[in-house]
C-alpha cells in the first residue's frame, strides 16, 4: 500500500488466478442458462460455443464480480476504512492469468484532539427593553387592527378610501375593481391616486389620469397612462384594539395585561437568546476547525457540496422559484462552495470525535419527543410516524441532529464566555 497525499492511498492488488477460474466458470454457467444460441434447446448450449461467443460479456462479469471483492478483502487486511468508491487503474487481465490491478482510493481522516474546552468567545446575555416589549406589542395591535367607516366626509391624507374604480383608456384589457381600498397620502399609494382622490366624499365620481412607474411590479401596466373613473364608496379609518386586559384574554391564556407583556418580554428573550447561543456556537466551530489541521477525503466535501445545495434549492421553493429551471454548473459550484464544504465537513467530524470521547448521545426519550412532535404536525399516530422515520433512517438522523445539539451545548457551557466590546 502507498500513501498518495492527505487521504488519497493507492493498493497494488493480485487475484489468483484458481479464483479467476473459479469465477469464470460460474459466470459462464450462469450465462448458459440464459442465452438463446440457434440450434441448441434452452440452456443447452455447449460451454466452448459460449466462451467464444462471448468473451467481452464473460471477462466484464469476471472483473466485476471480482475487483471490488478483492479490493475490500486488501482494503480490509490492512485496517483502511474506505471512504467512497475506489478508481481502479493499471488493470491486467489475460487467459490463464491471475488478476492484477491497482485502486487509488480515499481513507476516513485520522486525527487527534486539541485543545476544545474552555475556548474565548463572545457572548451576552439577551436584554429586554420596556421600548422592545411595547414594539412588539403595537406590531400585534397592528395586526388585529379593524376597518371601521367613518360617517360621510371629505377624504383626507391618513383616510383608507374604498373606491370603484374602471379603466377608461390606455390599457388593453379593461381594468375593473368594484372595492379597493387605498391610504390617501401613503408613501405605498401612487401619489397620484391621492392627489386626485383627497377631497373626495363618498358618492362622489371623478375621472383622472395615472402615468404608472416604468418599473411598476404589474409589467401590462408599467410605463403606461391610464385614465380611470372612481367612485368613492366609504371613507374607512384604521382602529387598534385597545391596550387591556381584554385584549390580553383574546391572544391566549392570560388574566391580566402585565401577564402578556411579561410573555411577550420572555418570548423576546428566548429569541434573542437563541440567536446570541448560534453566533456563539458558530464562534466555536470555527476556532475547532482552525485549531485543527488534518485532512478530509474530497468524497466528504463534494457530498456536503450538495447537501448545502439542497438546502439553498429548498429555500429557493420555498419562495416561489422553481430550481428545476436553475442550470448548475457543479465545478464552479464545488470551486465557489468547496472551502465552506470543508469546513462544515471538518466541524461535523470534531463534533462527533467530541461526543464519542465525552461520551454524548442522544436518548431514547429525545428521540421519541421529537418523534411525537413530527407526528402532532403531520397528524398521524407515534407509531405509524416512528415506522417510517426508520424504514428512510430518518429516525437515525434525527438521532444524529439532537446528538450533534447536545455536543454543541457542551462546548458553549464549558467555554469562556465574554461580553463583545462596545461598537465605536
Amino acid at each position: 500500500m502507498a500513501h498518495i497525499e492527505g487521504c488519497k492511498h493507492s493498493i497494488e492488488v493480485t487475484v489468483p488466478v484458481e479464483d479467476v477460474q473459479k469465477e469464470t466458470e460460474r459466470v459462464v454457467a450462469d450465462l448458459q442458462k440464459k442465452v438463446r444460441l440457434p440450434g441448441f434447446r434452452p440452456g443447452k448450449a455447449p460451454l466452448n460455443i459460449i466462451k467464444t461467443r462471448f468473451v467481452s460479456e464473460i471477462n466484464q462479469d469476471v472483473i466485476e464480480g471480482l475487483v471490488p471483492r478483492a479490493f475490500h478483502e486488501a482494503a480490509a487486511k490492512e485496517g483502511l476504512q474506505v471512504v467512497g468508491r475506489p478508481n481502479i487503474v493499471d488493470l491486467h487481465f489475460h487467459d490463464g492469468q491471475p488478476i492484477k490491478f491497482k485502486a487509488e482510493f480515499e481513507v476516513a481522516p485520522s486525527f487527534e484532539l486539541g485543545e476544545y474546552k474552555g475556548l474565548a468567545v463572545e457572548y451576552a446575555e439577551p436584554v429586554v427593553s420596556e421600548e422592545d416589549v411595547t414594539e412588539r406589542i403595537d406590531g400585534i395591535r397592528e395586526q388585529k387592527a379593524e376597518f371601521v367607516n367613518e360617517d360621510p366626509r371629505p377624504l383626507v391624507d391618513g383616510d383608507f378610501a374604498v373606491v370603484s374604480l374602471e379603466s377608461i383608456a390606455g390599457v388593453d384589457e379593461k381594468i375593473q375593481q368594484e372595492e379597493l381600498m387605498l391610504k390617501v397620502g401613503d408613501e405605498h399609494t401612487l401619489s397620484e391616486f391621492s392627489t386626485n382622490l383627497r377631497g373626495a366624499s363618498p358618492d362622489e365620481e371623478r375621472e383622472f389620469d395615472i402615468t404608472y412607474p416604468e418599473d411598476y411590479d404589474q409589467k401590462t401596466l408599467a410605463g403606461r397612462t391610464v385614465r380611470f373613473k372612481a367612485v368613492v364608496k366609504a371613507v374607512r379609518r384604521r382602529e387598534l384594539p385597545e391596550l387591556n386586559d381584554e385584549f390580553a384574554k383574546d391572544l391566549g391564556d392570560f388574566q391580566t395585561l402585565e401577564e402578556f407583556k411579561t410573555a411577550i418580554r420572555n418570548t423576546i428573550r428566548h429569541e434573542r437568546d437563541h440567536s446570541a447561543q448560534d453566533s456563539t456556537k458558530n464562534q466555536i466551530l470555527d476556532k475547532l476547525v482552525d485549531g485543527h489541521d488534518f485532512a478530509i477525503p474530497e468524497a466528504y466535501v463534494d457530498r456536503q457540496v450538495e447537501i448545502n445545495v439542497e438546502n439553498q434549492l429548498r429555500q429557493l421553493a420555498s419562495q416561489g422559484m422553481d430550481p428545476s429551471k436553475l442550470k448548475l454548473d457543479w465545478a464552479k459550484v464545488k470551486e465557489a462552495q468547496g472551502d465552506r464544504a470543508r469546513r462544515d465537513v471538518k466541524a461535523s467530524l470534531l463534533l462527533d470525535k467530541i461526543a464519542d470521547k465525552e461520551a454524548i448521545a442522544a436518548t431514547v426519550e429525545e428521540v421519541d419527543a421529537e418523534v411525537g412532535r413530527i407526528a402532532r404536525q403531520q397528524r398521524e399516530t407515534v407509531p405509524v410516524v416512528k415506522a417510517k422515520l426508520q424504514k428512510d433512517g430518518t429516525l437515525e438522523r434525527i438521532a444524529g441532529h439532537i446528538r450533534t445539539e447536545k455536543t454543541l451545548k457542551f462546548l458553549f457551557d464549558a467555554a469562556q464566555k465574554s461580553a463583545p466590546a462596545p461598537k465605536a
